[in-house]
């Protein structure tokens, strides 16, 4: 397994992000779907992962820069053929032991409050992520569910 820093040129990424985008469109509101597309991905301060096994795309995870010492996740997303294998786990702890190598000391998410989300929301929880309020410009919304956690 690689997990590699992505500079979202691989039709396979592109192609996975814009899965994402229409999942996150279809069970959202679109004032309350935050997903950002490819252009916004690249933006400074965002680093996108994206995990492969033998030259195939199995997901990839993204983090933002949000001040010195906090980042928010991003882009979440596994393959479907990934889906339940391990995948989604292995990026977020490459994710969040490099977070803690470089300094930051906590780390923030927004995900979705429908059911469709439920997965994501229990996995951030295994990881020791806790619900906590609205961050960086989010608002209370019904549709959204923000979580963060220490690192240590």
């Amino acid at each position: 397994m690689d997990i590699i820093i992505d500079d979202l040129s691989s039709d396979a990424v592109i192609k996975l992000l814009e899965e994402h985008l229409a999942d996150m469109y279809a069970t959202s509101p679109p004032e309350s779907a935050h997903a950002l597309d490819v252009d916004s991905l690249q933006s400074p301060e965002i680093t996108l992962f994206s995990c492969w096994i033998d030259n195939e795309l199995q997901g990839c995870l993204a983090m933002k820069q949000l001040t010195p010492d906090h980042i928010e996740l991003k882009s979440m997303r596994t393959s479907n053929t990934a889906r339940r294998s391990g995948i989604a786990s292995h990026l977020l702890t490459h994710v969040l032991s490099l977070a803690s190598e470089k300094g930051y000391r906590r780390v923030s998410l927004e995900t979705g409050s429908q059911a469709f989300f439920k997965p994501a929301r229990n996995l951030y929880k295994k990881f020791g992520f806790r619900y906590c309020g609205p961050f960086a410009g989010y608002k209370e919304d019904p549709h959204s569910r923000f979580m963060t956690r220490e690192l240590g």
